[in-house]
């Protein structure tokens, strides 16, 4: 099914961020890839939904082919799938760096390569969702791998943004604080929202407006957002 909707790919969008992501591309017309480890058919024909280990090489390539081969097209991508894992940096695994790094590196690289590929004669955009805690770490969340990952993250839009503007192709990150969703426990809600200045988690509906917001700043490439409740400024 060809479409000539825009197009957006969306990977850990099973739940959470990423199946919210899935609803507000919705409702500004696109179809949508929807990719996770495991992750139910949908009952709308615009959202194919592709189940697949995003860190496996390969799966990356194989979420582009399904939107071009469904929908003729691939306008955006959201590189949303992510691992936190927070602990002492001595007390980190090789198992715990084989994931993270896997899922946070590989999984963007694979991804974004073959989307780039893609869009190089219509344009598009690449989003990343990352953390603030790159650019203010705190000792309560020990956070090495994360940081190491999004961190890395963070300079690759940049760098593809300057490599690519010439080419229609805006890359922008989101940088978020913690977000109220199912991972977190509710005990923990306070402890969570008294490391934002504002005083509380951040929701579902902050994210997608900020991603839905650069999708729509034609302008903005190689931007950090960042949607912290003023964690990145200070404390």
């Amino acid at each position: 099914m060809n479409t000539t909707a825009p197009v957006v790919v969306i990977t850990g969008a099973s739940q959470g961020i990423g199946a919210a992501l899935v609803a507000g591309y919705r409702t500004l017309g696109y179809a949508v890839v929807a990719n996770s480890r495991t992750i139910a058919p949908s009952d709308d024909p615009m959202v194919l939904t592709v189940a697949g280990d995003i860190a496996q090489p390969g799966v990356g390539a194989e979420l582009i082919d399904a939107a071009l081969e469904h929908f003729g097209r691939v306008d955006t991508v959201v590189n949303n799938a992510g691992i936190f894992i927070s602990k002492p940096f001595t007390e980190y695994t090789d198992a715990d760096y084989d994931a993270i790094t896997g899922v946070n590196l590989r999984g963007f690289f694979e991804l974004t390569r073959a989307a780039v590929a893609a869009m190089a004669e219509r344009g598009g955009h690449i989003v990343t969702i990352s953390t603030s805690l790159v650019d203010r770490a705190a000792k309560q969340v020990p956070s090495v791998l994360a940081s190491l990952t999004k961190g890395g993250l963070n300079a690759a839009t940049k760098s593809l943004a300057i490599e690519y503007a010439e080419r229609g192709i805006r890359v922008n990150a989101v940088a978020l604080g913690t977000i109220d969703t199912p991972m977190h426990d509710p005990a923990t809600h306070p402890f969570l929202a008294a490391l934002h200045p504002v005083g509380r988690l951040g929701t579902l509906d902050d994210v997608v407006a900020a991603v839905l917001y650069l999708e729509n700043a034609g302008f903005v490439t190689g931007e950090i957002l960042h949607v912290d409740g003023g964690q990145s400024a200070g404390h």
